[in-house]
């Protein structure tokens, strides 16, 4: 392979794996920072069943980590997809810009189209194993 035929894969893989990284991270700011209790309140403020809080952490948490490593990326993208549509709900009254008090819908908007691309390229490069990607 020549280097400008390997660029695609690996751009592919970086956008990946800085949307695992993002998951990661979102999923554990909510355990670490926020903490379980104060994750299941504010979901419970949303008029949430709290268990979705415990599902929302797992879902990113273990979505993260699958799209780092390059498993079965199509899907765990789209899974992750409902999850920030959930977010763009929950963030819907505050206004489009994600600085506004309380977040607005923006981020979640942008990182859900980003999420469907990804699914829609695929894996790319530097994946734990080929036919897990």
């Amino acid at each position: 392979m020549t280097p400008s035929s390997t660029l695609p894969l690996h751009t592919t893989a970086l956008l990946r794996i800085s949307l695992g990284v993002m998951a990661l991270a979102h999923g554990l700011m909510k355990v670490f920072v926020f903490t379980l209790p104060g994750t299941v309140a504010y979901f419970e403020s949303l008029g949430l069943p709290g268990f979705m809080a415990y599902l929302t952490i797992a879902a990113e948490v273990g979505g993260g980590i699958a799209l780092v490593l390059g498993v079965y990326t199509r899907w765990v993208s789209l899974a992750l997809v409902p999850v920030l549509l959930g977010a763009v709900w929950a963030h819907l009254g505050n206004g489009w810009v994600f600085s506004n008090p309380g977040g607005g819908w923006e981020f979640p908007v942008f990182w859900a189209i980003a999420l469907l691309v990804q699914a829609g390229l695929g894996s790319g490069s530097w994946v734990l194993n080929r036919r897990l990607a």
